[in-house]
């Protein structure tokens, strides 16, 4: 998971790509990027942090231009700490091409070989998104054939990213004295949405980003939710085409977008992620009234934030007091994406703080939005149990994770999820709770689904089923032994 957002516009572009970065911080802290374009020049501001702690009045004077993109990166291939892995990623052959991307390509290993023997490009890193670059450079120099480039070209480079490059990737590029690019692979699997912004007579400023909100905080009109397969082109004039450039797109956005990854002012796909959440406590709510004794809970509880609008709606149908129990101190980064266990472990307590007054001798029902490593859960039963808890219930409005990420997440390995391999009343014995109750997966897709023109969610941490076909045992196996935890 990562934050995109580029933009063309008529006024200097790097003040629009930071606001709409710190919009996006929740996506990603462990690094954070921004190019801009001056003419056929690009100045790119790269650092490790967040976009508050990376950016100085002096460094964005050292992005001038009218075009730009940035990103935020929660490490998902490679190593968080390593500042060359930050995006956005540069090469200079053909034209020059900045580029950010969201997501996680699933066949690195032969793109490496590929780039290598037959493309004839380096790599410097293990990013997936150098990768991406260099793939796409190799293919728009494939179709350069005079001194300059157009549309077609650029949509028939397209084509061929989405025939070589597997997996999730929602892009934007800057090519340099030409404009922007954005696509997003063929199911649609990470989010991407275009917006417009009329400029008096000097013409249409343009925005793509990961999600909705950059748009509206931003004056944009919402234009679409960029096509599964589809790639966009803005020339430097603003004028903008588009093109399907995918054999057989089919949209199966990920689930865990709208469980927890956005923030839930924001739309994607036309699914409002705060309403999805509401319609999951809807859901969540008849579970938990069929295997848990009304008797057995005094309150409802969310986990801040991302569970409230599912524990308000728990709290709602079942004709319980809602409460908030837990304080959160909103300068630690998310616990979820922390990128080591130790790490997760120790910024528990620093982030959450339990107000004893809520807890002492009542029965209480925790909601969190969904549990993933068990670490942050079994450290919040813990601490509900200190400030005088009777009993505890913990539910989650996702199902059970029981298999590996591969699309975005960092859950790539099976030994780390808590409920891999354990029944629920194991999974219940080792976070400590009196009873444990998951969303059910039927429940879970049609919550948020309701009232959609989508058909499917990608669900293969769920399920197992992996959207795209090619994910192997033997692929699963090696992102075990390789990638970093």
């Amino acid at each position: 998971m990562c934050g995109i957002v580029g933009i063309v516009s008529s006024e200097p572009a790097n003040q629009q790509v930071y606001d709409a970065l710190l919009l996006l911080q929740h996506r990603g802290q462990d690094s954070t990027g921004i190019a801009t374009a001056e003419g056929r020049t690009f100045h790119i501001r790269k650092a490790k942090g967040q976009v508050r702690e990376a950016f100085r009045t002096r460094d964005m004077r050292g992005l001038p231009g009218n075009m730009g993109l940035g990103h935020v990166r929660y490490a998902t291939k490679g190593t968080a700490n390593n500042e060359e892995e930050s995006q956005p990623f540069y090469v200079n052959a053909p034209y020059g091409i900045a580029l950010v991307h969201n997501g996680n390509l699933t066949n690195t290993r032969e793109l490496t070989d590929e780039l290598f023997r037959v493309d004839r490009r380096h790599l410097n890193t293990s990013s997936d998104t150098e990768l991406l670059v260099n793939v796409l450079a190799h293919e728009l120099q494939e179709q350069v054939t005079g001194p300059n480039l157009d549309p077609d070209q650029i949509f028939a480079a397209v084509e061929r990213v989405h025939e070589r490059v597997e997996g999730s990737y929602a892009t934007i590029a800057l090519i340099a004295g030409y404009g922007l690019l954005a696509f997003r692979d063929p199911f649609g699997i990470r989010p991407l949405v275009l917006g417009k912004r009329a400029q008096g007579f000097t013409g249409t400023d343009w925005v793509v980003a990961s999600e909705s909100l950059v748009l509206e905080s931003s004056g944009y009109e919402f234009v679409k939710d960029v096509a599964p397969g589809e790639a966009v082109f803005i020339a430097l004039d603003g004028e903008m085409v588009s093109r399907q450039c995918a054999a057989n797109p089919r949209l199966v956005p990920c689930s865990f977008e709208y469980v927890y990854l956005a923030r839930p002012d924001s739309i994607m796909n036309g699914i409002s992620v705060y309403e999805a959440r509401l319609r999951l406590g809807n859901r969540l709510a008849d579970t938990i009234a069929q295997y848990t004794p009304r008797g057995d809970i005094d309150v409802v509880m969310p986990i801040p934030d991302s569970s409230r609008p599912a524990a308000m709606q728990v709290a709602q149908k079942l004709g319980i007091e809602y409460r908030e129990g837990f304080y959160k101190n909103r300068y630690v980064g998310r616990t979820f994406i922390m990128p080591g266990q130790a790490e997760r472990k120790k910024s528990v307590k620093q982030k959450l703080n339990a107000m004893g007054s809520e807890f002492r001798g009542k029965n209480i029902l925790i909601v969190d939005d969904s549990i993933v490593r068990g670490t942050t859960s079994k450290e919040i039963v813990q601490m509900a149990r200190e400030a005088g808890a009777n009993k505890v219930t913990f539910t989650s409005a996702a199902p059970p994770v029981r298999f590996p990420h591969v699309y975005g997440i960092n859950m790539p390995s099976r030994q780390e999820l808590v409920a891999h391999g354990r029944k629920i009343p194991e999974i219940a014995t080792e976070l400590g709770t009196d009873y444990l109750i998951y969303q059910e997966v039927a429940d879970m897709q049609a919550a948020i689904l309701e009232g959609s023109n989508v058909e499917a969610l990608e669900m293969s941490c769920f399920t197992g089923d992996y959207v795209t076909g090619t994910v192997t045992p033997e692929y699963l196996a090696w992102v075990e032994r390789t990638q970093l935890s």
